[in-house]
């Protein structure tokens, strides 16, 4: 049971979704993960956020020896991760290799939109678990790695609550909020805007529907997280996403930068 929301420990199902029929999908590979906590009795005053940590900065070492960027997605049910994800693999120009982790309480919904694109996708199925913990990636990985100098999409369960709160080992956690959510949400779940290094404000072709205020949603963002960037971006309509594909672009070239720097410091 996780400190933070109360999850219950109940088994979570890993399985590699391809863009193949339903009923392919539905006899694909399935492994079935117990967290460590549910399996060992912690010692007295060991906090399991601890280790949840610890297996973090493990994957997040293991990541970046092999220069891969790692992109946790956040949002609340319905922000549109899914569709930013498929937009995304779709039409950014990147020549990175790119693979995805998606995760949910049920279905491979998600997981089939991105395995139609010919991406690589990997379905966390939770149970009852409302976030993706390190262990979980940790598996994940395990069954399907990542390519080396690529990036790795994690698109976290629909929670701005207990995943901010979760350390995965990723580069960057990415905060998104639609529109139709209201301008408050900064204020309202502080930790996901505080972790984010960037704040997405999403399905802006609807801003002359909804009483949303985009200067004020900046403000109380910043004011709970003052470094956070902001892009305002639609799918649909396509405006802003050219600012995403630059912020993406950029972070694989600091991410090749400091591996860069790395190596000529090993070897001076």
């Amino acid at each position: 049971m996780c400190t933070t929301c109360g999850c219950d420990g109940e088994k979570i199902t890993l399985k590699p979704v391809h863009a193949t029929s339903p009923e392919t999908c539905a006899h694909a590979e399935q492994r079935v993960y117990t967290p460590t906590t549910t399996l060992r009795k912690l010692d007295v005053g060991t906090s399991l956020m601890a280790a949840n940590r610890a297996v973090a900065d493990d994957n997040r070492d293991k990541l970046s020896r092999r220069n891969i960027l790692a992109i946790n997605l956040l949002s609340s049910p319905g922000a549109g991760k899914t569709s930013l994800l498929v937009k995304t693999l779709t039409d950014w120009q990147s020549p990175a290799p790119r693979q995805v982790i998606e995760g949910d309480q049920q279905t491979a919904h998600d997981a089939e939109r991105i395995a139609s694109t010919g991406t690589p996708a990997l379905q966390i199925n939770t149970g009852k678990g409302c976030h993706l913990d390190s262990r979980m990636i940790q598996s994940a990985l395990q069954m399907q790695p990542a390519s080396d100098n690529s990036v790795l999409f994690i698109e976290n369960v629909g929670n701005l609550v207990c995943p901010a709160n979760f350390d995965l080992g990723e580069t960057h956690k990415v905060v998104i909020l639609s529109v139709a959510e209201g301008d408050d949400k900064p204020l309202k779940y502080p930790d996901a805007f505080y972790h984010a290094s960037l704040m997405i404000i999403s399905k802006t072709d609807l801003l002359n529907y909804v009483d949303f205020d985009v200067g004020r949603c900046i403000q109380y963002a910043r004011s709970i997280n003052a470094g956070i960037k902001i892009i305002q971006l639609s799918v649909k309509d396509g405006s802003g996403l050219s600012d995403w594909h630059h912020w993406l672009d950029h972070q694989l070239e600091a991410l090749q930068q400091a591996e860069s720097t790395e190596m000529t410091s090993r070897d001076g």
